[in-house]
Parts: C-alpha cells; structure tokens; sequence
C-alpha cells in the first residue's frame, strides 16, 4: 500500500516502515531534480513524438487481460497509434514516452516537434471536454501512473496494488462538484487501468495535516495551508495525540476551503509582467490605442486548454499578422508571432518558473529570451514577482480567512506545505495574514506524500 501524491508539478509516493513515513526515491539524485524538487519525485511533464501514440504505449504496458478491455475501448485511438508508429519509423524517430525532466528536456530540444504536456492534472476538472479529450487526458495520467508504479516496484522489489491519492479540495472547473467528479472518475479509471487494485482519496492538506500531527503533543487546531502547483487549499483541522490513532476523523475536519489558484498561475502571472512587454504587451498601436492584452495571456495560459487551443489556432495566427501591421513597433509584436509559430508557451513559462526558484536564493535574476530574438533578456526581482502575483496572493488570503470562518475558531497554529509555499514572498505574505499566530514550515515536497500513507495503513490494514 503506498501513498501516491500525484501533483501538478511532481510526483512522489511515500509507505510506512515501523510506524513512520518513508518516502520511496523514485530517480537517481542527478537525474530529474528540477523545478526545486527532490530527487524523490519526478516531474509530472510527458512527451510523445506523437500524440497519438500515447494509447499504444499505454497499452504496451498492460497485462494481457488489461489490453484485451483497453483495446475494445479504444479502438479508434489505437488505429492512429498504428499509422503514426509508421511514420515515426519511416523518419528513424523513436517512439518512446518521456517522463519528468527527461520530458522537459526533450520538449526544450525542438518546441516545433512532438506532444508535450505539463501538469495534466489542471485540465482533469475544465468545463466542456469532449468524451475524447477525456479519454486522453485519461491515458496520459495512466502513462504517468505506470511511469511512477514501476519505478516504485522497482524500488520495493515488490508489486503495489493499493493506494491513497491525494486530491484538493476543489480541481479546475466551472461547475463546482460536477468538475470535482469528472476528475476523481479520471483519476480513478487511470489508477485501476495500470493495476491499482484499490483506489482511495484524501484531500491533500488533509493528509498534510496527518503527517504534522505526529510532531503534536497536545490538542491543537491547526491551519492546514497547501500551495501546489494547480491548486491553493486550507483545512482546519482539530489534532493531536488523542486522535491520531481514530480511524473516522470526520468530526476533526472542521473547514476547507480551495481555489484553483497556485504555482503555475505565479509563473504565468510572472511571465506575463517581465517577459510579455518585451514581445509588444502594453506597447501601442499606431491609433494610439493601446494593445490588447488578450493574445498575450492565451500565448502564457499553459493551464487553460482552451485559452491555447485559440492562441495556436490558424485564425490567430492571421490576427497576430495583422495585429503586427497595426503595431507603432512591428518586430516586437512578430516576437509573439515566433511564440506561435515555434510553440514556445511552456518555455517561456518554464522560464519565469526557473526565475521564481531562483528568486528564492537571489534577489535578482535574468531570464534569457534568445529563443525569441536574439541578444533578447528580461530582468526580474522580487518586488516584480510581489507585484505581478498580488492578486494571487490576495487569493490565497481570503482563502485562509474562508476556512477559519468556516470552522468558527481560530487557529492554534499555521502549517505550511506545497512546493510554491517555498517562495519567501509567499511565507511573509502567509506571516502577515495572522501575525500573532506561529507558522510552522512544513517539508514542501513530503508531507502530503507522508500523510497520505499514513492514511494508507488506517484504510487498508
């Protein structure tokens, strides 16, 4: 039995040993530590040099009673599969799937050529999805669930075959419940597709609640503050001693509240106030108007599937054209032009990704943008990213102030986790929402990954 944390930005999976969390180490030190992860976890990125070869490879790794009931479902899909391994092999390209920083690193190679996808998780819940989409989004979390399950067993020496999977409170979507649903259900056929026997979820400040509970020696009402890479979420929990061995803590739950609100949309929001002015975003047009802003967040919005679906579309594309002839300075807007024409939106978000852990240690950093023009560079601090996440951050406090609300009690104490939560102008902001109560730093990477296997061993033994 394992915990699985499958996150927006990585993945990590945790067992209990004697009564303590043990996370399990999925990669070499060297090898996928990225993005300010442990080696620990992996990257949650995937590459296919052909979309449509993802559900062949899926289907490659099933036993065969498991390809017998995939095939029939996936009739059509696998029919593409089958031409486009033809293609690949008359090009002498290999049609292996790529995983974590492999994935990033493949995709950064050429941005023109392959599938590339980042956090899949941020799409589960998105409002309007075809059956088809949901199909692949489907496979693609159960590519990445067989990634993980076998470097896992790998490490056990053991098969794994029931799990725990964290959750937030509330996923991507416009209908609420209805969203969370369709989630949870593609998650679930993706776990039970790549032979999880048992499938089991928590919310994940839930879990990382569990895990501070253990360093409790008395009742405490804890803030449980989760920033992720997808979501933001709060739970108050009631913990302590004399619970933690309770098998039902549904009356220890007292309030949650999420958004989907985090990492990525730091990154986007950072891309867009120090990388998009330098490809023509707040620049004029020759009415003297103003330029729009739309094309410049939809070439950002790696979260928001439709919002690139309309950026990477031909009738864009002829817009932008235009909009370039109507610009005061044409070649800064055709530098957005050659966002488009080489899909360069992961990287430039990947950028000012790089640029937010950097931020961390430095109070200044310099993002190259060579890809883009040559000799070009855009120059960020911490008063630039403060500034370009306010609302964000004003996100995340009313977020915290919903859940102690909701509880009708304030807390004891602030437990923080979530690997955005590393960001020391995230921590101040976090500080000065409650400055009289204490704020303990959790293991930004581990904690949900350690609770969720704590409730692993409650549920399944």
């Amino acid at each position: 039995m394992i915990g699985f944390d499958y996150g927006t930005s990585n993945c990590s999976i945790a067992i209990m040993t004697n009564g303590q969390p043990q996370i399990v180490p999925l990669l070499n030190a060297s090898s996928d530590s990225y993005s300010g992860s442990s080696a620990n976890t992996i990257a949650s990125n995937l590459y296919a040099p052909d979309r449509d070869i993802i559900s062949h490879w899926l289907c490659q790794q099933l036993t065969i009673e498991q390809q017998n009931s995939f095939k029939t479902a996936r009739t059509s899909q696998l029919q593409k599969a089958q031409r486009a391994l033809r293609e690949l092999s008359f090009d002498g390209i290999a049609s292996d799937l790529l995983f974590g920083k492999e994935a990033l690193d493949k995709y950064l190679e050429d941005p023109e050529e392959g599938y590339y996808i980042k956090s899949p998780k941020s799409f589960l819940g998105a409002s309007g999805l075809a059956p088809m989409q949901i199909q692949l989004f489907e496979d693609i979390v159960a590519a990445m669930m067989s990634n993980v399950k076998t470097l896992t067993e790998a490490q056990l020496q053991k098969e794994v075959s029931q799990t725990v999977i964290g959750r937030p409170i509330n996923f991507q979507g416009l209908h609420g419940e209805q969203s969370n649903k369709q989630a949870i259900q593609v998650l679930t056929n993706a776990a039970k597709r790549v032979g999880f026997k048992e499938v089991e979820f928590q919310y994940e400040p839930v879990a990382a609640g569990f895990e501070f509970e253990a360093s409790l020696h008395k009742e405490t009402k804890v803030l449980v503050v989760d920033i992720g890479g997808g979501t933001s979420d709060c739970s108050m929990l009631l913990m302590g001693p004399k619970f933690s061995n309770s098998d039902d803590r549904t009356e220890h739950l007292l309030a949650h509240s999420g958004v989907r609100i985090a990492g990525n949309d730091f990154d986007i929001q950072l891309a867009l106030q120090s990388i998009m002015p330098n490809l023509g975003m707040n620049s004029l047009l020759k009415t003297g108007k103003p330029m729009p802003t739309s094309p410049f967040f939809q070439a950002v919005a790696i979260n928001n599937i439709n919002e690139q679906t309309e950026f990477y579309s031909a009738k864009n594309k002829r817009e932008l054209i235009q909009l370039s002839r109507d610009a005061k300075e044409t070649a800064i807007i055709e530098r957005l032009i050659t966002v488009h024409d080489h899909k360069l939106s992961y990287q430039l978000v990947n950028a000012a990704e790089q640029a937010k852990i950097a931020l961390s240690e430095h109070n200044q950093q310099i993002i190259d943008l060579t890809v883009i023009d040559d000799g070009l560079s855009a120059t960020v601090n911490k008063t630039i990213l403060q500034s370009a996440n306010k609302r964000t951050l004003e996100s995340i406090g009313e977020l915290m102030q919903s859940a102690v609300e909701h509880a009708q009690c304030q807390p004891d104490v602030i437990f923080v986790t979530g690997g955005t939560a590393k960001s020391p102008v995230i921590h101040d902001f976090i500080q000065q929402q409650m400055p009289n109560t204490p704020v303990v730093i959790g293991d930004h990477f581990g904690s949900v990954t350690a609770g969720l296997a704590r409730w692993a061993e409650k549920v399944y033994l």
